[in-house]
């Protein structure tokens, strides 16, 4: 049995620690049937999916330095760049170390640049390993995932590594926490104290499902007009947000009930279930009455 140290760790906290404190308490938590058991992911599968995790660290890392020459041109008071600067093509063109006039903000751009070169290099590297050696079990799951508009090759793999098996979460707010994809609100006596435990899940999981909500907006105008009504009310960022969340809950029931993503029920069903509840709103209260 695997443990959970964490949720373990919750249950008996205590101001000492050692082995023989450690080993009572566990011995309590089995005997109380409270023991918390942790996935244990399947071994053949975890050299894949860390190497799926470097590569997501090597794509942080180039965003972060891409942002950095965003930053130097705005200390600069410089106009914004007219094209996207992920694009080895767009640098060249722009010429960017020339830009700048200082000799030691020229270096610091240099720099960047030639680091987000060797990036570039890396992660194509990396993909193309992966895309001819990555093992697939479940070959029907994977294109299931491939269906989504805008998730390639790389995201389903890590969809696919990182869920693992979608049957291992009874139900589908399990799933959403394990992702990341909800708030974890704290209530007592019926009022509500915030929220909080955002750290825990699955954080690779819940960059994935970012990912693919941003790639879905750009093949998707339905997606993108209810992206502009969404965020007059909540936000740009809660409005990404919620779609990232709904995106979560549609591969969950594609996974469960083996089906292949439908953009039109996946709006149809939004819609009517929002027009359920609020007729369920407008209903007079049906008041009993008594029988003679």
């Amino acid at each position: 049995m695997l443990g959970h140290a964490l949720y373990m760790k919750a249950i008996h906290g205590g101001k000492a620690k050692n082995d023989r404190i450690d080993a009572d308490k566990i011995a309590r938590l089995l005997r109380g049937g409270n023991f918390p058991l942790a996935y244990v992911y399947p071994k053949g599968m975890r050299e894949t999916r860390d190497l799926l995790r470097r590569r997501m660290y090597l794509v942080n890392k180039r965003a972060e330095l891409l942002t950095h020459v965003q930053i130097l041109n705005y200390q600069c008071n410089l106009p914004p760049f007219p094209k996207k600067l992920s694009f080895a093509d767009n640098r060249e063109e722009l010429h960017l170390p020339e830009r700048f006039s200082d000799p030691s903000v020229k270096k610091n751009a240099s720099l960047d640049l030639a680091l987000i070169d060797k990036l570039d290099e890396l992660i194509t590297d990396v993909e193309l390993y992966l895309t001819r050696t990555a093992k697939v079990d479940d070959t029907q799951t994977y294109h299931r995932l491939r269906t989504i508009p805008g998730v390639g090759p790389i995201l389903a793999l890590v969809l696919l590594y990182e869920l693992h098996e979608v049957v291992r979460f009874d139900h589908v707010g399990q799933f959403l926490s394990y992702a990341r994809l909800v708030r974890c609100s704290h209530e007592s006596a019926g009022k509500k104290l915030g929220s909080g435990c955002k750290k825990i899940g699955n954080a690779h999981l819940r960059w994935c499902f970012g990912e693919a909500a941003c790639l879905f907006l750009r093949g998707s105008e339905r997606a993108r007009a209810w992206k502009q009504k969404q965020e007059k009310k909540r936000g740009p960022a809660k409005a990404l947000a919620i779609l990232a969340a709904k995106l979560g809950r549609a591969v969950y029931h594609m996974l469960r009930k083996k089906e292949a993503f439908d953009e039109e029920r996946f709006w149809n069903g939004a819609t009517a279930k929002g027009q359920r509840a609020s007729l369920a709103a407008k209903e007079p209260a049906v008041t009993p009455t008594a029988t003679p």
